[in-house]
């Protein structure tokens, strides 16, 4: 029964992969397409994502270390009031954007680009991440400021509401397309990487750490199940909008992130000694690497890849979380979404490397050795938790629990980035978010039972053409942004921002300032 299971399976995904193969590859080799420099070829996609961090953070004078005050006084919510408008607090908008990045790249991600890059990646990745503040900075400023405040309260924000001001000076037509164009790509994504794939992986890990094939979860049917299950708590979730989604991961993703970063600092604390010279090669490492692929440039590309795609700054996902916070001044929620880059990549990614350089020199050198003999990188999650098995014997099982916890956060997020997408693109109803909400709850069931390999590498290559889409956007309105920064600056100095629920008619006025 299982054999046939299995065949079927097998079959139907085939044939799907093979209707979107020839697409996929002309698409990915548009959206990929690599630039060479010497021996190393990476994509421009990425090269795109890293000027606009650093070309942002001179800009705004490097506002990622002098504003960080200033943020951390926004998130505990210091400049709110219950009149502002928007759907959810501050702490509830960043964590609900971080369920949306905070994941298997944090986890997989970091152990591939060790054996990728080695050591020397760490350091290229956590410099990717704190110019990749100043790019949240900006998008997630612009993201609340051209918001839309509906009648019932609820909000639209994001890409769809600010690129289509940043484009009017080509035409009304050239605009929406291209916002079109953005939509669509992050509609795919969503559906597929963001839903399909997150479900597959969850119910993988787990099947993985329940006895495999063998186990329980190995059964025929077992997956449909599952699959079922999955989408039903994810209906509880994303049936109430935003405010549920913000309400959940306020609580989920705090919670995953200490389990995990204190699994970090386990292992780190018993292997005390081996510190000092874990943080010799990742410095040794990214300026004078030995034996790695490309030399100190290929080490530097696969830092700055690996962070770009973990934290997603540029890629114009996060604004959508973020336009829903409850605030009259647009550039405060800029100042609480550099928190995304920084825990996700400066925190997370680096307390994972330097867990796998302490504690899993085999293991790493055995992907090192693998990648270097030409066999391709070695599967990233293996890699992280053989390493902290070698301090913490069970901790593969922690490591499937923190993974459902990320896939699932990440999945109830991507489920909004995709309805506003869908509303942007079908219009906004209640029959249309319905349809919507049961299309994605669908492919959730769909996810855990199939694997399209084609068509999730046609979502990713998606949603990196968003990044294109969004940062020319960006960039176009940078003047706004700078005006907003200086402007909230100023009345956090003379106190004005201290006072709170009385909105001066400046303020109020904010949003119809061009």
């Amino acid at each position: 029964m299982a054999t046939h299971d299995e065949s079927w399976i097998t079959s139907v995904e085939a044939a799907i992969d093979s209707v979107f193969q020839p697409v996929t590859e002309v698409f990915s080799n548009i959206v990929f397409f690599p630039v060479t420099i010497g021996s190393v070829s990476f994509p421009v996609v990425v090269a795109w994502l890293i000027a606009a961090g650093v070309i942002f953070t001179f800009y705004f004078g490097f506002i990622q270390f002098r504003g960080l005050k200033t943020s951390l006084e926004v998130i505990r919510g210091r400049y709110s009031s219950k009149s502002d408008p928007g759907e959810v607090p501050h702490f509830h908008a960043l964590t609900s954007a971080l369920s949306g990045t905070v994941g298997l790249g944090n986890i997989a991600g970091v152990g591939a680009a060790m054996a990728l890059g080695g050591p020397g990646a760490t350091f290229w990745m956590i410099l990717a991440g704190l110019l990749g503040m100043a790019t949240k900075f900006a998008e997630c400023t612009l993201g609340v400021k051209y918001r839309e405040v509906h009648a019932d309260g609820t909000v639209t924000g994001g890409p769809f509401k600010y690129l289509p001001i940043a484009f009017k000076k080509f035409g009304v037509i050239p605009a929406k397309t291209l916002t079109g164009i953005f939509a669509a790509a992050i509609l795919i994504f969503g559906i597929a990487g963001g839903n399909m794939f997150q479900a597959n992986q969850t119910f993988a890990q787990l099947r993985n750490v329940t006895g495999g094939e063998e186990g329980f979860l190995g059964n025929a049917g077992a997956a449909l199940i599952f699959g079922v299950i999955l989408a039903a708590l994810v209906a509880a979730v994303i049936l109430g909008g935003i405010k549920s989604i913000g309400s959940t991961t306020s609580k989920l993703v705090p919670a995953m992130g200490i389990i995990y970063v204190l699994a970090c600092l386990f292992v780190i604390l018993v292997n005390l000694e081996h510190v000092p010279a874990a943080f010799s090669s990742i410095i040794t490492g990214a300026f004078n690497p030995s034996g790695m692929a490309g030399g100190f440039v290929g080490v530097m590309i696969v830092g700055f890849q690996r962070a770009a795609f973990s934290n997603e700054a540029g890629l114009g996902s996060a604004p959508i979380a973020h336009s829903a916070v409850k605030t009259h001044r647009p550039v405060s929620e800029g100042f609480v979404s550099m928190f995304e880059p920084m825990v996700d990549t400066v925190i997370i990614c680096t307390m994972t490397a330097l867990a796998i350089i302490i504690a899993g020199a085999p293991s790493l050198q055995a992907g090192i050795d693998q990648v270097q003999a030409g066999d391709g990188a070695p599967d990233g999650v293996i890699l992280t938790s053989d390493a902290f098995a070698t301090v913490l014997p069970w901790f593969p099982v922690v490591l499937a629990v923190a993974v459902t916890l990320f896939a699932f956060s990440t999945l109830i997020t991507w489920s909004y980035y995709g309805l506003k997408a869908w509303e942007y693109l079908f219009g906004r109803s209640k029959v249309s978010e319905i349809t919507y909400k049961s299309v994605f709850l669908l492919f959730t069931v769909i996810g855990t039972v199939l694997t399209f390999t084609q068509v999730l590498n046609f979502a990713d290559a998606a949603l990196f053409i968003c990044a294109f889409i969004n940062l020319l956007g960006v960039y176009m309105l940078l003047p706004v942004i700078k005006r907003l920064m200086k402007e909230y600056l100023e009345d956090r100095k003379s106190g004005k921002l201290d006072i709170l629920g009385i909105e001066p008619e400046d303020l109020k006025e904010e949003s119809q300032k061009p």
